[in-house]
């Protein structure tokens, strides 16, 4: 008698149930071992910021990474910029011809005829063939300029051009295997990273960090074309002419003049954007000479009340010079420059730097005011004449806490200040006098 299907099935759960029931068993301690361990077992992982703070911290410019370190941008960069050491030869004492005070100065003084003056600056490279860049006072009245680049290579430069309005110069080195240092093209915006090199002090090439703190300072007094970055970056004796470049290692700018009431940095440096370096660089190469823009007119800008709500702007013409560009145009003394080529002349170094950066024989369209109604003026530039030179007050250190601010350019030389001045013929004599008695009386104790 055969067994029903149902009777086998029945015999078949209960074969496969007791291992069914310890596989269950199994998974169940297997769970409670794995929740029940102890935190020193589990993995360690590295901590994740929440979203909300990653949003926060994640680099927002074009999705570049964060820079951790300027070394790339300074190793190109510093290759360009060089040191420069200027020598000037000192003329002779005038009383050197005495025999008895030449025997004097001789003795305290040293050989004065083969003494010079050494100054030293810094300058960037800017062409394969030699161009040097630097600031006009670093070789101003030199006899001889010794460059030396990074690598260490010496050589004597010669003057290609100067522009003392500018505060700019060209030497030239006859050297292969230089690197030209890339102009930054786009300009310098307020908080941009600041990268000062030069010599300062003479130690040697350094690296300084800031950022741009201003851009277009202009009424320092320094120079009669100003146009400056400020930046933070560690300025000091030694760094004029030198580079002041951005993050990737381009210029931005060269190092002219720091503000200091200790002849050291107190983070107010200035430096010429490469924008106008460029026009004066290129003119001096070329023609030796910058060639500006002259309108031929005396202005001021208009006087402005703080208290008032109402901005006054525009430069009221003081004097027009006979046969000068404004006076061929038409301009009369009182009329109010308000803009020209649709830029607002907010004072009268707007407008003079404006004019300046311009050739000659350009034409500017100009609206003025006069008689209390606007007018529109065609005015051809001619060339500006040669200015007579005007002797700066030479203000180094202002050790007082207030007064006006005293700027100093940043170039190390000695300090001409302490010359005595010229001894009279009666004091002359006198000395002479006192001098061969001491001679007499060292000459009977040998």
């Amino acid at each position: 008698m055969s067994s029903s299907p149902n009777t086998n099935n029945k015999a078949a759960v209960v074969k496969w149930l007791p291992w069914v029931l310890l596989l269950i068993v199994i998974a169940a301690f297997v769970w409670w071992f794995t929740s029940m361990r102890t935190p020193s077992e589990a993995k360690w992982e590295k901590p994740v910021a929440p979203a909300a703070e990653q949003q926060i911290t994640a680099p927002t410019s074009e999705g570049a990474e964060p820079i951790s370190s300027y070394h790339d941008a300074v190793a190109r960069a510093s290759q360009s910029v060089v040191n420069i050491y200027t020598t000037q030869k000192m003329a002779e004492h005038p009383y050197m011809d005495d025999p008895v005070l030449r025997r004097f100065y001789e003795f305290h003084g040293g050989d004065q005829e083969n003494q010079g003056d050494t100054n030293l600056g810094s300058g960037v490279i800017v062409s394969q063939d030699g161009y040097i860049v630097t600031n006009a006072h670093v070789i101003e009245k030199a006899d001889e300029i010794t460059v030396a680049l990074s690598d260490g290579r010496k050589t004597r430069a010669r003057i290609i051009g100067t522009d003392p309005d500018s505060d700019l110069a060209v030497i030239k080195v006859d050297m292969t295997g230089l690197t030209p240092l890339a102009f930054r093209e786009a300009p310098s915006r307020v908080g941009d990273v600041a990268l000062a090199i030069g010599n300062p002090f003479g130690v040697g090439q350094t690296v300084t960090q800031g950022i741009i703190s201003a851009t277009g300072r202009t009424g320092l007094g320094v120079n009669k074309f100003e146009d400056f970055i400020q930046t933070d970056a560690a300025i000091n004796p030694g760094n004029s002419g030198g580079a002041l470049v951005d993050a990737k290692g381009e210029l931005v700018g060269i190092n002219t003049v720091i503000f200091s009431r200790s002849g050291g940095s107190m983070g107010i440096g200035f430096a010429i954007p490469t924008a106008l370096v460029e026009q004066v660089m290129n003119a001096l190469i070329k023609d030796g000479r910058v060639s500006r823009g002259w309108l031929g007119i005396e202005i001021q800008s208009q006087m402005r009340d703080p208290t008032r709500l109402e901005s006054s702007t525009g430069v009221e013409v003081l004097n027009v010079i006979p046969q000068g560009s404004a006076a061929k145009s038409g301009l009369k003394v009182g009329d109010i420059i308000l803009s020209i080529d649709g830029v607002e002349m907010t004072d009268d170094n707007t407008l003079v730097q404006y004019v300046a950066r311009k050739p000659p024989n350009t034409e500017l369209n100009a609206q003025i005011l006069r008689g209390g109604k606007n007018r529109q003026v065609k005015i051809i530039l001619m060339e500006r004449p040669p200015q007579e030179e005007v002797e700066q007050p030479t203000i180094i250190y202002d050790g007082s806490a207030a007064g006006q601010p005293s700027y100093q350019h940043d170039y190390e030389g000695q300090d001409q200040s302490q010359d005595a001045p010229p001894m009279s013929e009666e004091e002359r004599l006198r000395m002479r006098e006192e001098l061969l008695k001491l001679f007499e009386q060292d000459a009977a104790k040998r």
